[in-house]
């Protein structure tokens, strides 16, 4: 039998850091180095054979600018690598490591207090370095940044640091990087020394891991030329055998690209830093016209905009204000356009307005907290003035909400954090039954954490049939709070009304335009209406089921069945926003692709059956009893990750595959509709040339002029269902068969259909 191995404290430590969740935790990194005791190095990556050749040359390049005539080097978070050990023997020993566990500082200057007294070893975070501005000729990092890359904090780590190695560098010193070139990190290092430094790449070769290690250099620069990156590997063979090179080469060439638009005149998003280096002019100055995107932060990072106003000659109240934009508005036409910001420097009556976008980062901090930490930087973007006394005011966009009353909140596995909420606008809708605009409505909205921005669904709340008004609903909160607190016996005169969500109102404009669609098919709906056969409607994605109850009501030929992914949403909509399920209505909780390709199968084993049976007997209809295929199908779903630009619906409902899918199990007079959210066009372009190729026509809605970002496509399965030049007369079948109570719903759906257009 072989001798049992012993555990040795380094494979303890080993065996605790694959185990290690949070790399920028102080605790942890205590531990782990507690662990493996001073005498067990731990090298991040390449080590010194395989780092020498490279580095020390490029080292002894740099000219130290000390009177002593020593190269000082700053090793920011050290650990117990021998790196710092190897440079000293080099003869490089003006060498100070920083690291913020005391327990690994602590042990390294036992290690090397004899053998290598010059060495300087000190307790720091590498974010708040308690060191000068420009007082090393090189900042050596070996993996500290992508230990602070952690997903869960994104960039501000990171960024935190890169603005300290930079502050302390002196003009013509380099910032060294080794580092795995995750993209994330790349995207970091690359954006954060842009202007005023010259970067290059080198691979490091090593024998015995699969990994490589990159080499970022960094030089400081006076000037505020943009440089394109150079690298010292052939990119073509590097990238051609693994994904880690591959992903460098797509790293470089994106962002030299990026540096290529910049000097040809095209726009960028900009650092603060950049700013400060004067990339776009000088900044004390006003120039009229002026428009600068960049980022900034300090305790938080935000995206903002810098707008010298048009007209430098008229009369300013304010030399320099803020404009501070909450996310659920900042998708907004007003705030994201270049027109609309402008119009905002108008009217905010500022001579340079700086514009700043509030997002999920900042939830659950305070406006004070936001402008204590906006100030100093404001204070540096601000234009000269003479008046030292005039002071830069905050202003802030409205949400839009007058009133906000959270009714519901629950966590779902699947969606996340989903919030129900009673609201009324500072301004509300117009088409509410003939109401004056100025009534106080109350309105039921259901809302995704992940998309805050999307109100997901939204009802008109009424009582006895009649809208409510916001005294009814601070009733009504009055009366559930009482109920809370023990009061069981409900009194009527006391309580208020009970607030109920109506579902002959459509407070969502997108749910009138896929209605307005069924133009396209009304033909056929009219024939089925009239012969009695039932409409099959299938709708992916429930929400609050408001759509699904909507058609319920107002087509009773209807055979409606919604298909959902996430119970949690069929208990949110049926105990707020009143939804249930009929002999005509019901919900499947399922995945939406494997439905329709289940649809799609079962279609196919019917035509075989039916073919086996007898090859000359006529087949029935597609919609016949006991058949599944639906004669619309609705795509209404939002995307869990919308980074790739489309928010609704999620990417694979728009994967050819399944739009091929789609079409086999749609018969001849079938419709298809998605709505589609995006704010990239070439996004919505794309998702209407696969659309386009595998249906015969298509139709698509705009359903605002003033925004952009939602549009609702229809597919046909065939070419002569519908021309454009029919769609008047079709419209006039669809408001015949519309049954719907509330008048101005109904003429609201029909005023939708003069948007329909042919996608050419």
């Amino acid at each position: 039998m072989g001798k049992k191995k012993g555990t040795s404290k380094a494979d303890a430590a080993d065996d605790f850091l694959q185990t290690l969740e949070d790399f920028t935790s102080k605790e942890n990194w205590d531990k782990f180095f507690t662990l493996r005791g001073s005498d067990d190095s731990f090298e991040w990556y390449a080590e010194w054979p395989q780092l020498r050749d490279s580095l020390l040359p490029l080292l002894r390049d740099s000219s130290p600018s000390s009177s002593s005539g020593s190269l000082q080097i700053l090793v920011p978070g050290c650990g117990n690598s021998r790196l710092s050990e190897h440079l000293y023997d080099a003869g490089l020993r003006d060498v100070t490591n920083v690291d913020f566990s005391k327990v690994v500082i602590s042990d390294m200057l036992r290690r090397n207090i004899r053998s290598r007294p010059e060495m300087r070893w000190r307790v720091m975070d590498i974010t708040k370095m308690q060191l000068g501005d420009e007082c090393f000729d090189t900042v050596l990092d070996k993996g500290a940044l992508d230990a602070l890359m952690e997903p869960e904090v994104g960039t501000k780590l990171g960024s935190q640091y890169l603005s300290e190695a930079k502050r302390v560098l002196k003009p013509g010193g380099k910032f060294i990087c080794l580092t795995l070139a995750e993209s994330h990190v790349l995207a970091l290092i690359f954006s954060s020394f842009r202007f005023g430094w010259k970067m290059t790449v080198h691979s490091i070769s090593q024998k015995r891991s699969s990994l490589k290690t990159f080499m970022v250099v960094a030089e400081k620069e006076k000037s505020t030329v943009l440089h394109e990156i150079t690298s010292s590997f052939d990119l073509l063979s590097l990238g051609r055998n693994d994904a880690q090179g591959s992903g460098m080469c797509e790293a470089l060439e994106s962002e030299n690209q990026i540096r290529r638009d910049c000097n040809n005149g095209s726009d960028l998003l900009y650092s603060h830093d950049d700013l400060k280096l004067g990339v776009k002019g000088d900044l004390a100055e006003l120039t009229g016209g002026r428009r600068v995107k960049f980022t900034l932060g300090s305790n938080f990072s935000y995206r903002a905009v810098l707008l010298d106003a048009q007209k430098q000659t008229e009369p300013f109240v304010y030399h320099c204000g803020v404009f501070l934009v909450p996310k659920t508005r900042a998708h907004e036409w007003l705030f994201c356009s270049e027109e609309g910001q402008w119009q905002v420097v108008e009217s905010s009556r500022a001579a340079r307005l700086i514009m700043v976008y509030l997002d999920s980062s900042h939830n659950g901090v305070s406006m004070e907290d936001i402008q204590n930490d906006l100030s100093p930087m404001v204070t540096q973007l601000a234009p000269r003035n003479d008046d030292e006394a005039a002071r830069i005011p905050y202003m802030m966009a409205s949400d839009g909400i007058k009133k906000r009353n959270t009714i519901h909140e629950v966590t779902s596995s699947l969606t996340g954090e989903v919030v129900v909420e009673d609201v009324v606008y500072e301004s509300s809708p117009s088409n509410t039954g003939g109401l004056s605009p100025s009534d106080d409505l109350a309105f039921r909205r259901l809302v995704f954490k992940r998309t805050e921005y999307l109100i997901q669904s939204e009802a008109l709340l009424v009582e006895d049939g009649e809208i409510v008004d916001e005294s009814q609903t601070e009733k009504t909160k009055t009366a559930s709070q009482s109920k809370r607190k023990g009061n069981k016996k409900r009194n009527q005169e006391t309580s208020g009304p009970i607030m109920k969500v109506s579902h002959d109102y459509l407070a969502s404009s997108y749910h009138a335009g896929i209605i307005s669609g069924f133009t396209l098919v009304s033909s056929y709906l009219k024939k089925a209406e009239s012969s009695g056969k039932m409409v099959k409607t299938v709708i992916i994605g429930l929400g609050a089921g408001l759509l699904p109850m909507f058609l319920h009501g107002c087509f009773p030929f209807f055979d409606i069945e919604a298909v959902e992914l996430d119970p949690v949403m069929l208990d949110v909509g049926k105990d707020y926003f009143g939804f249930t399920q009929t002999d005509r209505l019901k919900v499947h909780i399922a995945d939406g692709i494997k439905y329709i390709r289940d649809v799609t199968n079962s279609e196919s084993s019917s035509e075989k059956a039916s073919d086996a049976v007898s090859k000359t007997e006529s087949t029935s209809s597609n919609n016949a009893e006991g058949s599944t295929c639906p004669d619309i199908l609705i795509i209404d779903v939002d995307s869990a990750d919308s980074s790739g630009g489309l928010t609704c619906p999620a990417s694979e409902f728009i994967e050819e595959t399944f739009l091929l899918s789609v079409k086999r199990a749609l018969p001849q007079h079938g419709l298809f509709v998605v709505n589609l959210v995006s704010r990239s066009q070439s996004v919505k372009d794309m998702v209407a040339s696969r659309m386009k190729k595998v249906f015969d026509r298509l139709f698509s809605l705009q359903l605002e002029e003033e925004d952009d970002v939602n549009v609702v496509l229809f597919g046909l399965c065939s070419e002569s269902v519908i021309g454009e030049s029919d769609i008047p007369e079709s419209a006039v079948i669809l408001e015949e068969l519309l049954k719907c109570q509330r008048l101005e719903t109904k003429q609201s759906i029909i005023d939708s259909t003069n948007k329909l257009k042919c996608w050419k």
